[in-house]
């Protein structure tokens, strides 16, 4: 068989391939989900502010599941290939995701109330109090930003990225990530075009590293500076209540979001070009020699960047 034709077999079984896989992973995704729900049932439910926690948690372990057993009995693959491996690099990773994430959108917020598209208003409360809502909301909104991951960059993404490359696997996980958002209060177009964006941003972020910590703590900064320390909505969702301040959009909605949050405007789309470009600029980020041993799935169609590979 001529050499052309054979690599047009292997990529047609490889999508082949990769179709039926994504379909095992949501029926056993959903399954677990629904074992989760009726787990939940049986317990007693948990405090209002530990909801939002709880959740992310049992998504995050219904991916995970999901993931790591189709990693291991399809793919003979260690679980780390998934992307949740510690290695040398992912206390760097961590760090610099969690930056990224905080430092676009805080200069962008920054920039907004320097404009004066953007108020805070005094309100009560002490350093104490503060301080301690910084640091419970990190924790609270930690499960949800790794759940999102493991679902959208993890087994379902990295399988597409085998079958079809990494350019359609991302325009393709970030349309879906874009439609799960479409019920949310106040979303509009521009506002689906920039959690599109995000989903290229985080997608980028798994890409370069083949790391769920990096994607994850990038998702999770963004979250974690819109919720509390901007006390602005997130995708929006008010989620928390910052002591000491309280801020409200006074600019046009097409630049502030609105209602929705930055993420809703242009403001949110500037962010998220910014974010773009650090991730994509960012030296010394790469693959960990650890994660490569582990042979992740998307390493089938992406050389190991050895010259950006992490020490």
């Amino acid at each position: 068989m001529p050499s052309g034709a054979r690599q047009r077999l292997f990529l047609a079984h490889g999508k082949l391939r990769s179709g039926w896989r994504l379909l095992l992973f949501v029926v056993l995704f959903t399954a677990l989900v629904l074992l989760a729900r009726f787990l939940v049932r049986l317990a007693p439910p948990p405090p209002l502010h530990l909801e939002l926690f709880w959740q992310g948690l049992a998504l995050l372990a219904a991916a995970l599941g999901a993931g790591w057993l189709l990693l291991a009995r399809l793919d003979r693959r260690p679980p780390g290939a998934l992307g949740f491996a510690w290695t040398s690099a992912t206390p760097r990773e961590l760090l610099r995701g969690l930056a990224v994430g905080v430092v676009s959108l805080g200069a962008v917020a920054a920039s907004l109330t320097a404009a004066g598209a953007l108020h805070y208003r005094q309100e009560a409360g002490t350093s104490t109090a503060y301080l301690a809502a910084l640091a419970g909301s990190l924790l609270l909104l930690a499960p949800a930003a790794a759940a999102e991951e493991a679902v959208f960059r993890g087994y379902p993404f990295q399988v597409l990225v085998e079958g079809v490359g990494p350019l359609l696997a991302t325009l393709l996980a970030s349309a879906g990530f874009a439609l799960v958002h479409v019920s949310n209060p106040e979303a509009s177009p521009l506002a689906l075009l920039n959690i599109f964006l995000a989903g290229v941003l985080l997608s980028l972020a798994y890409l370069r590293t083949r790391s769920l910590w990096f994607a994850s703590a990038l998702h999770l900064g963004w979250n974690w500076v819109l919720a509390s320390p901007l006390d602005l909505p997130v995708s929006g969702l008010d989620l928390f209540d910052t002591p000491l301040y309280d801020a409200a959009a006074a600019g046009p909605r097409w630049i502030t979001g609105g209602a929705f949050g930055p993420e809703g405007g242009l403001a949110g789309t500037v962010a998220t070009l910014v974010a773009i470009w650090a991730v994509w600029r960012l030296p010394g980020l790469g693959e960990a020699p650890e994660m490569h041993a582990l042979q992740p799935l998307v390493d089938s169609r992406l050389a190991p960047a050895a010259k950006g590979r992490a020490a």
